[in-house]
């Protein structure tokens, strides 16, 4: 989260002509990821595909970044505590950069660049909804002059992140159908991940 926001902070601070170069070349871009002219084998020790981890980190929008950070901390934290740290950092990870391949090979020969953590938190949620299908979490809510402590299902805040999501697809050519299917992806990871590690997380709760 503090990388996320010293990389926003110091993007910000640079002027546009050059802050639209440093998306480039840290941004997973399509057309560079998997160029239908060079061989797979080839491609899999091209530099790009470290923009598959590098990409994760970046944000041109504060919204954006705001509504990843918030929907990190909101589900990242149990799901830490359960998985432990290195498991979880993985998952983040390794979620995240799947996410982002299945979206550049979807987009292929796309020159704009995949930018944020979206793919990396859809894979948390994936995880938290597989790990707590029947968590409900408590809120601070204005319910008219007084401000309401309420409990909802998670999976009502993880529709409303869904939402949100689906809403930065229309925001701009940043954005665009990259962000649905790097979404579904991540999710459809963070669950598959859960569930491979019961065992591990059994083994770590009697430890």
């Amino acid at each position: 989260m503090v990388f996320c926001v010293g990389c926003f902070v110091g993007l910000a601070l640079v002027p546009p002509p050059k802050r639209l170069s440093l998306l480039l070349q840290w941004g997973t871009v399509p057309a560079n990821v998997f160029d239908a002219q060079d061989s797979w084998l080839r491609q899999w020790w091209d530099p790009a595909l470290l923009r598959l981890f590098t990409a994760l980190f970046i944000h041109v929008s504060w919204i954006h970044l705001l509504s990843n950070l918030l929907f990190l901390t909101i589900f990242g934290l149990p799901a830490e505590r359960l998985l432990g740290s290195l498991r979880f950092l993985f998952l983040f990870l390794a979620g995240g950069m799947v996410a982002n391949l299945v979206g550049a090979l979807t987009l292929a020969g796309v020159k704009l660049p995949i930018i944020g953590c979206s793919g990396a938190v859809s894979a948390v949620l994936g995880a938290y909804a597989a790990l707590f299908p029947r968590a409900r979490l408590g809120l601070v809510l204005p319910l008219g002059l007084y401000l309401e402590f309420v409990r909802v299902p998670a999976f009502l805040l993880i529709a409303i992140w869904v939402l949100l999501q689906l809403l930065f697809s229309y925001a701009g050519p940043s954005y665009g159908a990259v962000v649905w299917w790097t979404h579904i992806t991540g999710f459809l990871f963070g669950i598959v991940f859960a569930l491979l590690s019961r065992q591990a997380i059994a083994r770590r709760l009697r430890g």
